[in-house]
C-alpha cells in the first residue's frame, strides 16, 4: 500500500550493450553540485516536474552500485506495461504523439503546436490519456483537424478508433468507482475485456482458486480477465504470456542483479521474483513476498511487481510498479523506534479489543532514498509504502514500511508558503505549520504506514476487504491508516520515545494541516462540479467531514467566514483527538466485520460529494498562485563507466535537463511492447 503525496504546495517550505539499447542516444543531462541543485525542472498545465538527488550513492561499493543499476534497468524495462494497463490505446497514441513531436518541421511556436506539446507532456506524466489523479480523460486544447494535419505532415500512423477517443467522450474515466454504475464497464482501465461486467468479475472470483484456507493468494493480481469462446479466462502477465516481451527484459536484468546480491537471502528473494515472472504463479508470488519481507539485511532494497490495486475498480489487479531504494542510515535509525514499539500502539489504540492484534509481527520501518522508479511510481510517486498487501502475510510474517526521504526532501525544497498563508485561519496556525509541519507530515507518513496498515485483525470467517467492501476497500483502508496516524500524533508517547520535542505543537500542526487539506485545499485538484474520486482524496474528506460534523455541537472545528473567505479553525484539539479515535474504532469495525453498507454510508455520505460554494471559493482564491497542484519527478540517469574490456568500473549519476529529454530516452530505449497487447 502506498501513501500518495499530500498537497505539498502547502508545506512549510511548502551504457548498455544488449537488450536493443542504443548506447549513443542519451538524454541531455546537466550536472549540478549539491549546493546549487535545481529541484524544479519545468511546469505545464497542472503539473510541476521536479528532480531528486540520491544521497549516499557515492558511498556504496561498486558491487552495490551495480545492484542498484541492474534493478533500475529491470524496472524501466517494464514501463510500457503500466501504459497498456491504464488504457488499451495508450501505447499507440503515445507512439503517434512522440513521432509527431520528433519529426514535425513546421511552426513549433504556433499556439496550436504549443497546445499539442502540453498535451503530450500531460500524457507522458499520466502514463496515458487519463489524468493520473482525477482519472478523467485529458482534453486537448487543439482540434482534431489540427492533429490530423500533424499526422499527415509527419507520416504518422494512428488508427481511426485511437484518433477518435482522444477527442470524444468514450472511455471518459480510467477508473470509475461510483455507486449506481457497473464499475468495470464504466472504467477504461485495461484490466478487463470490453464486454466484462462487475457481475462477471464477482462470479469468476467467487469460484476461483484462493489458495489454502487462511493463506489466500491475491487472486487476479497478475492477469487480464477476458471472454474467449463464451468462457471467462485469465490472460496471465508472465514470460511467454501477456506482456511477455517486456517481462523477459525484466527477467534479464533481475538475473544480473541476483549475481551481485548483497547476501544469500537477497539472492534467494530475487530468484523467487524471477521464477514468479517466468511462471505467473501467485503461490510463488506469496513465497517471494515472504522472502522479501524477511530479507532485511543490506543497504539496497526494491519494490517490483504488479502490486497496488487502486486502478482496478474491483480491487483485484495490480499495476506494474518498481522503486529501487538505498537505506537512509540516519533516519532509519531514528524511525526504528516506532516499529520497536508497534505492540504498544496496538495495545493502546481505541479499537474494540476483539479487533486488536495480540502480536504485531515483524513490522519494520525505514527511511530510504530512491535511486529509480518506474510504472505506477513514476513520474507521480508515493512518499511512503507499506508492503506486502496480502493480509495473512502481513499478520504472520510482518511488513516493510518505508518513507521515501529524498522524495519528501525534494517536495519540501521546491515548495513555498503562499497558499498556506492564504488558507490558514490565523498567524498561530501558520507559525505551527512553518515550525512543525514537515516533522508532523513525516511522522504521519510513518504512523500511517508502519502502525496504521499493520494494525487490526479481520474477524474469523470474514473475507478480504476487496471481497467484502468491494469498491470502497481502498479508500477505507487508507482512511483507517490515516486515522491511526492522526490518533497518535496527539499523544505524549511520541515525546517519550524521543521523536518530538513538543508533542502538543506537533499534533496541533498535524491536525490543522489535515483538516485544512481535507475540507478545502485538496479541492484545487479537481474541476468545479466534479465529485472526488481518487481514493486518498476521498478518504481525507470523509475523515475530515465526519470529524467536523461530530464536533459541531461543541464547536470543536469552527467554520469561520472573514472578508468573504472561509477558514476552518480547531477550537479543541483534545476533543478532536477523541473524535478521531471513535472514527478509527468504527473504520476498523467495518473492515473486521466486512460491513459493506457502513463503508458505503461513510464514503458516499462524507467523502465523494463536494460543497460547490466552497469549491468555487477555493479555486478562485487559488487562482493567484502559479505553482501547479500536482508534482512528479524525472529520474536520475545511472550511467555505467566501463574499461577497455567492457567491464563496469563505476556508475555515475546524471540529471535529465528536461522532462521531454527523459521521456524520449525512455521511449527509444525501453520500448519492448507492441502498441496492441
Amino acid at each position: 500500500m502506498k501513501l500518495k503525496q499530500m498537497l505539498c504546495v502547502f508545506a512549510a517550505a511548502g551504457v548498455l550493450t544488449s537488450c536493443g539499447v542504443d548506447t549513443k542516444k542519451e538524454p541531455k543531462v546537466v550536472e549540478k553540485k549539491a549546493k546549487e541543485f535545481e529541484y524544479v525542472v519545468e511546469q505545464f498545465a497542472d503539473i510541476k516536474v521536479l528532480r531528486y538527488q540520491i544521497p549516499g550513492f557515492d558511498e556504496l561499493t561498486l558491487k552495490e552500485k551495480k545492484l542498484v543499476y541492474y534493478l533500475t534497468q529491470a524496472g524501466l524495462s517494464g514501463r510500457d506495461i503500466m501504459w497498456d494497463q491504464n488504457y488499451r490505446h495508450n501505447l499507440e497514441i503515445r507512439a503517434a504523439l512522440e513521432n509527431i513531436n520528433n519529426n514535425f518541421k513546421g511552426d513549433k511556436e504556433s499556439e496550436d503546436f504549443k497546445a499539442f506539446t502540453t498535451y503530450l507532456k500531460r500524457v507522458w506524466f499520466s502514463n496515458g490519456v487519463h489524468h493520473h489523479y482525477s482519472n478523467d480523460k485529458l482534453k486537448p486544447t487543439f482540434s482534431k483537424e489540427y492533429l490530423e494535419t500533424l499526422l499527415k505532415e509527419t507520416n504518422t500512423e494512428l488508427s481511426t478508433e485511437a484518433l477518435e477517443v482522444i477527442f470524444n467522450d468514450k472511455d471518459a474515466k480510467k477508473v470509475n468507482k461510483k455507486a449506481g454504475v457497473d464499475n468495470v464497464l464504466a472504467s477504461a482501465v485495461n484490466f478487463y475485456g470490453a464486454d466484462i461486467t462487475s457481475k462477471d468479475v464477482e462470479d469468476f472470483y467467487a469460484k476461483a482458486d484462493k489458495g489454502p484456507k487462511g493463506q489466500p493468494i491475491e487472486a487476479g493480481l497478475n492477469s487480464k480477465l477476458v471472454r474467449e469462446d463464451g468462457k471467462l479466462v485469465e490472460k496471465v502477465w508472465k514470460s511467454g504470456g501477456m506482456y511477455g516481451q517486456a517481462i523477459d527484459k525484466i527477467i534479464y536484468w533481475l538475473e544480473k542483479a541476483k549475481e551481485v546480491a548483497e547476501n544469500e537471502k537477497q539472492a534467494k528473494t530475487l530468484g523467487l521474483l524471477i521464477e514468479y515472472y517466468k511462471t505467473g504463479d501467485l503461490h510463488t508470488w506469496d513465497e517471494y513476498a515472504i522472502a522479501w519481507v524477511e530479507s532485511t539485511e543490506g543497504n539496497i532494497d526494491w519494490i517490483n511487481g504488479f502490486i497496488e490495486v487502486y486502478n482496478d475498480p474491483k480491487g483485484y489487479r495490480g499495476s506494474y510498479e518498481t522503486v529501487v531504494q538505498i537505506k537512509d542510515f540516519d533516519m532509519s535509525k531514528k524511525m526504528k523506534v516506532l516499529s520497536d514499539n508497534a505492540q504498544w500502539f496496538e495495545d493502546n489504540s481505541p479499537l474494540d479489543p476483539t479487533h486488536k492484534k495480540k502480536d504485531v509481527v515483524g513490522v519494520s520501518y525505514k527511511t530510504v532514498n530512491v535511486a529509480g522508479e518506474a510504472g505506477d511510481a513514476s513520474p507521480s510517486t508515493p512518499i511512503g509504502v507499506n508492503l506486502p498487501n496480502n493480509n495473512w502475510i502481513r499478520q504472520q510474517h510482518g511488513s516493510k514500511s518505508v518513507s521515501l526521504g529524498n522524495i519528501i526532501g525534494s517536495y519540501n525544497n521546491a515548495g513555498g508558503t503562499g497558499r498556506l498563508e492564504e488558507f490558514a485561519n490565523d498567524k498561530e496556525e501558520i507559525d505551527l505549520e512553518v515550525k512543525y509541519g514537515k516533522l508532523a507530515d513525516k511522522l504521519h507518513t510513518a504512523l500511517h504506514e508502519v502502525i496504521g496498515h499493520a494494525s487490526g485483525v479481520i474477524n474469523e470467517g470474514i473475507g478480504q476487504p476487496k471481497e467484502t467492501l468491494k469498491n470502497y476497500a481502498s479508500t477505507m483502508e487508507e482512511g483507517r491508516a490515516d486515522l491511526v496516524g492522526l490518533y497518535y500524533l496527539m499523544d505524549p508517547k511520541l515525546q517519550e520515545l524521543g521523536l518530538v520535542d513538543d508533542w502538543q505543537k506537533v499534533g496541533k500542526a498535524a491536525y490543522d494541516g489535515y483538516i485544512r487539506n481535507g475540507l478545502m485545499t485538496q479541492l484545487i485538484r479537481i474541476n468545479l462540479g466534479d465529485d472526488i474520486e481518487e481514493d486518498h482524496m476521498v478518504n481525507r474528506q470523509w475523515v475530515s467531514a465526519w470529524a467536523f460534523e461530530q464536533g459541531a455541537k461543541d464547536n470543536v472545528i469552527e467554520k469561520v467566514t472573514r472578508d468573504g473567505k472561509t477558514f476552518y479553525n480547531i477550537n479543541d484539539y483534545e476533543k478532536l483527538h477523541k473524535i478521531f479515535g471513535r472514527l478509527l474504532k468504527e473504520a476498523q469495525r467495518i473492515k473486521s466485520e466486512g460491513d459493506f453498507e457502513a463503508a458505503k454510508a461513510l464514503v458516499e455520505g462524507y467523502g465523494v460529494k463536494v460543497d460547490q460554494d466552497i469549491h468555487k471559493e477555493v479555486l478562485d482564491r487559488n487562482a493567484q498562485f502559479t505553482s501547479a497542484p500536482y508534482s512528479g519527478f524525472v529520474n536520475p540517469v545511472l550511467e555505467p563507466v566501463t574499461d577497455a574490456d567492457g567491464n563496469i568500473t563505476d556508475i555515475k549519476i546524471k540529471q535529465p535537463k528536461t522532462f521531454e529529454d527523459q521521456m524520449n530516452f525512455y521511449a527509444k530505449n525501453y520500448n519492448f511492447l507492441p502498441v496492441k497487447n
